[in-house]
């Protein structure tokens, strides 16, 4: 099976080129800078390399770096923002920080003439950047292929050599056509054949359980998510009857969820035991306000709870439906910056009992949908908008209480319900209510009021590592804001969050 090879240099979308490239039939995956030409030999069937970006500067001491010898490893090579710059900083060009950065959406313009890499694309094309350092000069031999106005080489190749470089993302959504130049430079260039799909990483995945996990028990903590829901089955699989879902009900959880996973999977071959746990989450979480603190008060909390279950069947496992862009927001990879504690990862204790082990670690959300399907999940598990770990409480801005909960809650339901009853549920990624720690002004029933506001965010993305806000017609808007203000008597203002990622996260905290 031909394979293309991700050489990680700690970027945010380093996971996302190799999902890419999985999503046109051809196995990737992704190795660490540290990769030798040996290391590489060693692979079967290797077709390409691909350096990822990454948030360092070449020229830095401590930068990561590979040995140059692996460009010349005899397959073709593309560097990407950080591999562009890597790229010609080992073949003696100058890398320099540019005179401003250039973040965002921008306009490409290609240089002329032929190139394999960016074959079939406009003179002009839209595409998004996110660097400050620019490639100044040019190694000997190659030459440059498009430029911004910010970046005079923004795409360089060297035909010789079967090398080539972008200064843009072509893994990420907003750029329009970055697709096709992942295309050429797979098909075309590597001349790689499909080969690969959902049902080699179920395979894959029940036989690393079995092996991780042979002999031993585990509990898994089950949420109801497609993420968690998806790891349970297949664990399930893998290890049957040895295998405890635990359901915690934190008192921050979706409207009416605890009715609906006691409903949903009873229909399946699980152990599932709820934990009711509302009033330890409340009294952990009081007079707390700082982001990180609370993800981490959550995610020590869940841990003991899912050690109490585990010493109470013998287990000596822990699983979690934990996907890649949680582990990489967390700062997981060794050059990856930290945005935030995913509680299945930033949030767990130094110590911890019990084993951990992440079945979906490498995956994305759109990816564990397919697997879900495959294995038969019901339509309500798979096309359920996500929603996080910690529950409301990110949602809630500052201290987390009941009341707070109870509200935000509230407010969630409603603008599901708005976006089913338009019919556009399934074609957002999420849509969620966020409560602000403040009160405003307001005029109900003639009379002066002084409640909270409530923020409405939904969202399109593919992958949750960028997204865009959902252009929602206005009247379904105001459907929303006027149940909201009228059904929840603490609010008595909605506004809407018109933020992409980035700049913007997700979730507001």
């Amino acid at each position: 099976m031909d394979k293309i090879i991700v050489i990680d240099f700690g970027g945010q979308y380093c996971h996302l080129i190799s999902r890419r490239i999985r999503d046109f039939g051809v196995y990737s995956e992704v190795m660490r800078p540290s990769t030798t030409k040996a290391d590489l030999e060693g692979v079967e069937d290797l077709k390409g390399l691909i350096l990822s970006g990454g948030a360092a500067s070449v020229y830095d001491k401590g930068s990561p770096r590979c040995d140059k010898s692996i460009l010349d490893i005899g397959v073709p090579v593309l560097g990407i923002c950080y591999g562009h710059q890597l790229i010609s900083f080992l073949e003696k060009g100058d890398v320099t920080p540019g005179e401003s950065g250039e973040y965002g959406i921008t306009d490409l313009k290609l240089a002329g003439g032929e190139s394999k890499l960016l074959k079939g694309l406009e003179t002009k094309e839209r595409v998004w950047m996110n660097h400050k350092d620019i490639v100044k000069k040019l190694p000997a031999g190659y030459k440059t292929s498009a430029s911004t106005s910010h970046s005079p080489i923004a795409a360089f190749e060297n035909k010789d050599k079967n090398i080539y470089g972008v200064q843009f993302h072509p893994e990420v959504t907003h750029t329009i056509h970055g697709n096709e130049v992942l295309r050429n430079f797979v098909f075309d260039i590597c001349k790689a054949e499909e080969g690969w799909d959902t049902s080699n990483i179920i395979t894959n995945i029940i036989l690393e359980a079995k092996e991780t996990m042979s002999g031993s028990k585990a509990v898994i903590g089950l949420s109801g998510g497609v993420d968690s829901s998806t790891a349970a089955v297949m664990v399930s699989e893998a290890i049957g009857k040895d295998l405890t879902a635990v359901y915690v009900d934190t008192g921050l959880m979706r409207y009416k969820e605890t009715e609906f996973i006691e409903k949903t999977f009873s229909k399946f071959d699980l152990n599932l035991k709820v934990v009711h746990a509302q009033k330890r989450f409340f009294e952990a979480l009081k007079g707390h306000t700082e982001p990180e603190k609370k993800r981490k008060i959550i995610g020590k909390l869940f841990i003991d709870i899912f050690e109490e279950e585990a010493k109470k069947v013998g287990a000596d496992f822990l699983i979690q439906g934990t996907i890649y862009s949680d582990r990489i927001e967390s700062g997981i990879t060794e050059h990856a910056a930290n945005i935030k504690s995913h509680h299945n990862v930033g949030g767990l204790p130094e110590k911890m009992k019990l084993k951990l082990y992440e079945p979906l670690r490498d995956l994305y959300k759109d990816e564990v949908r397919k697997m879900a399907l495959e294995l038969g999940l019901p339509s309500e598990i798979i096309t359920r908008h996500v929603f996080p770990g910690p529950g409301l409480a990110v949602r809630i801005l500052g201290e987390v209480t009941p009341e707070k909960a109870e509200i935000t809650r509230i407010a969630g339901h409603i603008v599901e319900e708005e976006l089913k009853k338009a019919d556009l549920y399934d074609n957002v990624w999420m849509g969620f209510a966020v409560l602000l720690p403040i009160k405003s002004v307001g005029i109900q029933g003639d009379a002066r009021s002084y409640k909270y506001p409530i923020v409405i965010r939904i969202i399109e993305s593919r992958d949750a590592m960028t997204a865009n806000f959902a252009k929602v017609p206005y009247e379904v808007l105001e459907t929303i804001s006027t149940r909201i203000t009228n059904e929840i008597s603490q609010v008595n203002r909605v506004v809407y969050d018109i933020s992409n990622k980035p700049p913007a996260t997700m979730e507001w905290e």
